[in-house]
C-alpha cells in the first residue's frame, strides 16, 4: 500500500503483513486495519481482535463483510473513484492497441459501458471527448433517475454495441445482483466481431462460459483484467484472450496514492484529526513528465501520447510469461513497476483543437 508507512506512522505504530495470508492473531493488539482487495475481512479475522476500525485502500469492497463488521461495531471506510482514472486508461489503451492491429476507427464505434458509476461515468466522458458514440447500461440508475432514456438493457447492449466493457461491482444477491451477468445466453446472443473487455470483478462475466463460447468458435475479442477465482486464473480463457492482465487496471500510482490517502483522511476523521495531506505532495515527478505536440490529433498519435505513459503490452506479456507458475500472479500485482496517468505528462500544443481535445481526455496539455 504506497504510501501507507509514511502516512499512518503520523498517527500510531504502523506494522506492516502479507494482506493474502493474514490471520487474527497478528491482529491481537491491533486497533485499526488497513487492506487492500487480497485481503478477507470477516468475523473470523477480527473476532478476536480489538480493532474499531477498518480501512480498504480500493474502489470496490466484496472483500469486506461490512453487514458484520456494522453489527461489532467496527467503523468502516473505502477509497471509492480511487483507481477510475486508471481503469479508464488502461481501457483506452488496449482499445487503441486493438484499434491500431485490427485498423479500425475508434470513434466509427458504439461503446457499450455496464455499470456508470465512478469509472464507467468518467470512461463516458472521455469516449464522448474522443468522439465515440456511447450506451449505458445501469439498472439501479436507471430506476432512480428522473429521465431513464439515457440507459439501455444489457440484452440491447450485447446486441448493439461494438465494444462492450463491464464496470460494475460484484453483488452476488438482490435484484440488481451482477454474479454472472454476462452468462451463455447473452454470450450466445453477441454478434460475431465485437470486443468485450471486464475491469470489474471476474465473477461479472461467466468465465466457464465464455472460454466455451470461445472454444466452440466464438468470434469475438476478448480483454480481461479480472478473473473468477483470483488468484488462480483459467490458463485456456488466458489463452484465448487478445490482451490479458493480472487484475491491474487500477494499478496507477496515482490510483494506489489516492486510495491510501482517502483512508488515511477517514481514520483521522474517525480518530477527531484533521488530515493536512495533498496527493501532489506524494508523488514523484514523472519519467516522461513534458512533451511538445504539433499539428492535428489523429488516433495513430493519440496512441502514441496514451503508450508513452502506459502501454497494456507490457502486462499483458509478464502474465503469459509466469501464468503456469504458482503465486505468480500475487507476485505480479504486489511488485508491480510504476505506472502513471496521463495527467503526469504535460504536452505543449500548437494546434487548438489538439490542446482542448488532451485536456478533455486527461492530459495536462497547454496551447504554446
Amino acid at each position: 500500500m504506497p504510501y501507507a508507512t509514511q502516512l499512518f506512522a503520523t498517527l500510531g505504530e504502523v506494522k506492516a503483513v502479507s494482506g493474502r495470508s493474514i490471520s487474527s492473531s497478528q491482529l491481537a493488539t491491533a486497533d485499526a486495519l488497513m487492506v487492500r482487495s487480497v485481503t478477507q475481512v470477516n468475523e473470523a479475522l477480527l473476532k478476536q481482535s480489538k480493532v474499531k476500525f477498518v480501512g480498504t485502500a480500493t474502489a470496490g469492497f466484496d472483500h469486506v463483510d461490512k453487514q458484520w463488521l456494522a453489527q461489532a461495531g467496527i467503523a468502516f471506510s473505502a477509497a471509492p473513484g480511487c483507481n477510475a482514472t486508471a481503469v479508464v486508461e488502461y481501457v483506452f489503451s488496449a482499445l487503441l492497441l486493438l484499434a491500431e492491429r485490427d485498423r479500425f476507427d475508434l470513434r466509427e464505434k458504439t461503446v457499450g459501458i455496464v455499470g456508470v458509476g465512478n469509472v464507467g461515468s468518467r470512461l463516458n466522458a472521455r469516449l464522448k471527448a474522443w468522439g465515440v458514440n456511447t450506451l449505458l447500461c445501469d439498472p439501479p440508475r436507471a430506476a432512480a433517475a428522473d429521465n431513464s432514456e439515457q440507459f439501455w438493457p444489457l440484452e440491447k447492449l450485447v446486441s448493439q454495441a461494438d465494444i462492450l466493457t463491464f464496470h460494475t461491482p460484484l453483488n452476488k444477491s438482490g435484484c440488481y445482483s451482477s454474479y454472472h451477468l454476462l452468462n451463455e445466453e447473452l454470450l450466445a446472443a453477441m454478434p460475431a466481431g465485437r470486443i468485450l473487455l471486464n475491469t470489474s470483478r471476474g465473477a461479472v462475466i461467466d468465465n466457464q462460459a465464455l472460454l466455451k463460447a470461445l472454444e466452440n468458435g466464438k468470434k469475438i475479442d476478448v480483454i480481461l483484467d479480472v478473473w473468477e477465482h483470483e488468484p488462480f486464473l483459467s490458463l485456456p480463457l488466458l489463452a484465448k484472450t487478445r490482451i490479458g492482465t493480472p487484475h491491474i487496471a487500477g494499478y496507477s500510482l496515482e490510483g494506489k496514492a489516492r486510495g491510501t490517502t482517502q483512508i488515511f483522511a477517514a481514520f483521522s476523521q474517525f480518530l477527531g484529526q484533521v488530515a493536512q495531506i495533498e496527493l501532489a505532495d506524494l508523488l514523484p515527478i514523472a519519467e516522461f513528465n513534458e512533451i511538445t505536440f504539433r499539428g492535428e490529433l489523429t488516433q495513430a498519435n493519440l496512441k502514441r501520447l496514451v503508450h508513452l505513459v502506459y502501454d497494456v503490452r507490457r502486462d499483458d506479456a509478464l502474465l503469459r510469461n509466469v501464468a503456469h507458475l504458482t503465486g505468480q500472479f500475487d507476485h505480479l500485482r504486489k511488485y508491480y513497476p510504476e505506472r502513471r496517468e496521463w495527467s503526469s505528462l504535460k504536452v505543449s500544443c500548437d494546434n487548438v483543437d489538439a490542446a482542448n481535445t488532451l485536456k478533455m481526455l486527461g492530459f495536462d496539455s497547454k496551447l504554446i
